[in-house]
């Protein structure tokens, strides 16, 4: 079972050389994703002077994550493992790829990666508005919710099967390609109803800056749900223990 390998850490982690570059890594490819992502929507809005939704605009959406994703996961892969996300992040944690204590340091950096991002944005547009994620009209909750927990299962299962199987081989560029497509195509899909975030650090920095935090907890509880299931699924369904390459001695 995937639970029988999470690890705490070392007492020494947060302050080891390799976990704190790692940890800027997920705050530098952090800002990369949300300024091109965010800033994208507020683009839009200001092309459009502030005029409602439209199919171009959710396509156009879609493309700028997917594209800025895939930038993102592969500019941190060979430092951080590139995960730009804290669902990511929990997903590799329950599934025993990286300690308690490193995660943590990846939350921080990716959480504050994200609001510098916004931050940067306002500034940048002449304080155009950082829009935080909200439910469209007609969505509940409940609703959002199980959009989250779905479209986040299908990025950490895809994740999985082309970042963290030791069963990959070697797929190159494919993982980073593989992670952006799943997540454009996600927002194509739920972007109209929730905004699919699938990335609790992608809802917190406009939630911040902008100071709009309603509904905001279905944006953490979704993707984390989603990530832990799906992490669990394809750890012991696909990898199984005998596959598992366990966490090196000295990783902290």
């Amino acid at each position: 079972m995937a639970i029988s390998r999470i690890a705490i850490g070392a007492p020494g982690e947060a302050s080891h050389p390799d976990a704190i570059r790692a940890a800027f890594a997920e705050f530098f490819s952090m800002l990369i994703f949300v300024f091109a992502g965010e800033g994208s929507g507020m683009a839009y809005s200001k092309l459009t002077d502030n005029g409602s939704a439209t199919p171009s605009g959710l396509i156009a959406a879609s493309l700028s994550h997917a594209f800025a994703l895939f930038v993102a996961v592969s500019v941190g892969a060979n430092i951080s493992g590139g995960h730009v996300n804290p669902a990511v992040t929990f997903g590799a944690f329950l599934g025993g790829n990286i300690t308690l204590l490193r995660a943590i340091l990846y939350w921080i950096a990716q959480l504050l990666g994200s609001v510098v991002a916004c931050l940067l944005l306002k500034f940048a547009t002449g304080g155009l508005e950082t829009a935080a994620f909200s439910l469209s009209s007609g969505v509940s909750i409940w609703n959002a919710l199980v959009f989250e927990i779905v479209m986040t299962f299908g990025l950490v299962y895809t994740v999985y099967a082309t970042a963290v199987d030791p069963k990959k081989g070697n797929v190159g560029i494919v993982a980073p390609i593989a992670i952006g497509l799943i997540v454009g195509a996600n927002i194509l899909a739920g972007g109209a109803f929730d905004g699919a975030s699938m990335n609790p650090a992608v809802s917190f920095g406009p939630a911040v800056v902008s100071w709009s935090w309603t509904h905001h907890w279905v944006y953490w509880a979704g993707p984390m749900i989603g990530a832990a299931i799906a992490a669990l699924v394809y750890d012991n369904l696909f990898i199984g223990d005998g596959a598992h390459e366990p966490l090196p001695h000295n990783d902290f």
